[in-house]
């Protein structure tokens, strides 16, 4: 397995288990559609959280909240819409978060989240 999957697979269940800790339920994980995939799709109460996850390893490339620049927001909006076309959210309210990871030499993971990030 590319190791950069691994990365983003052990970021992406870090965050997930703390988003699940704080009472949010997994509505998706990895969908994906014609237009790339959504990380973490996550809902509690009235709103549902598109969560796009960054891992890294290190600080060399800097925060992986940093990865998400105006092009990236573009189509996480797009992956968000055609989500809720396939999926019917109701009145569901949807925010964007974003979630910077970086895995540390013993293995755990410290974890950043920016809520309602664009």
């Amino acid at each position: 397995m590319d190791p950069r999957i691994d990365v983003g697979r052990r970021g992406e269940a870090a965050v997930e288990r703390h988003y699940v800790g704080r009472g949010y339920r997994v509505v998706a994980r990895n969908w994906r559609c014609r237009l790339g995939e959504l990380d973490l799709v996550l809902a509690r109460g009235e709103t549902l959280v598109m969560c796009e996850v960054k891992t890294r390893r290190g600080s060399r490339y800097g925060g992986g909240f940093e990865a998400v620049d105006a092009r990236k927001r573009q189509k996480l909006r797009a992956l968000a819409e055609t989500f809720c076309l396939q999926h019917p959210v109701g009145s569901a309210s949807i925010r964007f978060d974003v979630a910077s990871v970086r895995l540390r030499t013993d293995g755990s993971a410290a974890i950043e989240i920016f809520h309602d990030a664009f």
